[in-house]
């Protein structure tokens, strides 16, 4: 699970040498994952042009990015950005014109848009002891096609694909999670991936309080209380295997099949 360094993200890495449980390994330089994209420099676009970066996975709602408005990897040759959304939509909080990624996987909903960071203020629509988990619940619960799409397009990715969204640790960390353990990755393994986000959250929370877009959701938030704790993504994975036997059982209710997993571990696995 190295870190990688970039002029403008601080919560990049790659998910290459995660073990799995029978022994084997994550391929290296095929999944990333990254806080959001919104100030790539030319440094960090030739970067991710010499890790072999194809397709791009972000996760962030419609109103993020009308607010952020397109950034620079939406225009580079040879990248095909995906668009997925798990929290509800504003039916009135349209892209940007200018926007060409691609939003066939992105659908409004109904009802008010939601907070800029889902973490915050949001009242999730499944209920767990720990309130981050009910988060990630509920993004299988309330928008279940989209995290469907969002785990097949890793899966679909001709060469190195990369998923963010603001702070790449909630809704990156969730579908992160569910990919690896899809291929069979150790859960100890994935769940200490997800608490890595940890080691730089002050910077995340500093990165994010620079745009007016996150601002007004974190003043007066202690940094505690946006802590990727391990519990955290414990009780998620512990509530879907508990419930339905495994992470590909829990899915399968949702849509997921056998030759999904199947692409997926000829994508992810040496």
């Amino acid at each position: 699970m190295p870190w990688l360094r970039f002029d403008s993200l601080v919560n990049a890495r790659d998910l290459g040498g995660t073990p799995t449980a029978d022994g084997g390994r994550i391929r290296d330089g095929v999944l990333l994952r990254s806080d959001n994209l919104q100030e790539l420099t030319e440094a960090d676009l030739a970067q991710l042009r010499e890790l072999g970066l194809t397709d791009v996975l972000d996760l962030r709602s419609n109103y993020e990015v009308a607010q952020e408005g397109p950034g620079p990897i939406t225009r580079e040759p040879g990248v095909t950005v995906r668009r997925f959304t798990y929290l509800p939509e504003s039916d009135t909080t349209p892209l940007p014109d200018d926007d060409p990624a691609d939003v066939s996987g992105a659908s409004a909903g109904s009802g008010v848009a939601e907070q800029a960071l889902p973490w915050v203020g949001l009242t999730p629509s499944v209920g767990h002891d720990n309130v981050f988990a009910s988060h990630y619940l509920s993004y299988l619960a309330d928008r279940p096609d989209q995290v469907i799409g969002a785990l097949r397009a890793i899966a679909e990715a001709e060469g190195t694909v990369l998923v963010h969204c603001a702070a790449g640790k909630d809704r990156t960390g969730t579908t992160v999670a569910l990919a690896l353990m899809l291929v069979g990755a150790d859960e100890d393994a994935v769940v200490a991936d997800y608490a890595a986000s940890s080691e730089r959250m002050q910077q995340i929370v500093d990165r994010l309080a620079s745009s007016e877009t996150y601002r007004a959701n974190l003043e007066g938030r202690p940094l505690s209380s946006h802590l990727t704790n391990p519990e955290s993504m414990r009780a998620f994975l512990d509530h879907l295997i508990g419930e339905y036997g495994s992470i590909e059982a829990a899915l399968g209710r949702l849509g997921w099949t056998a030759a999904d997993t199947e692409r997926l571990r000829a994508k992810l696995l040496d």
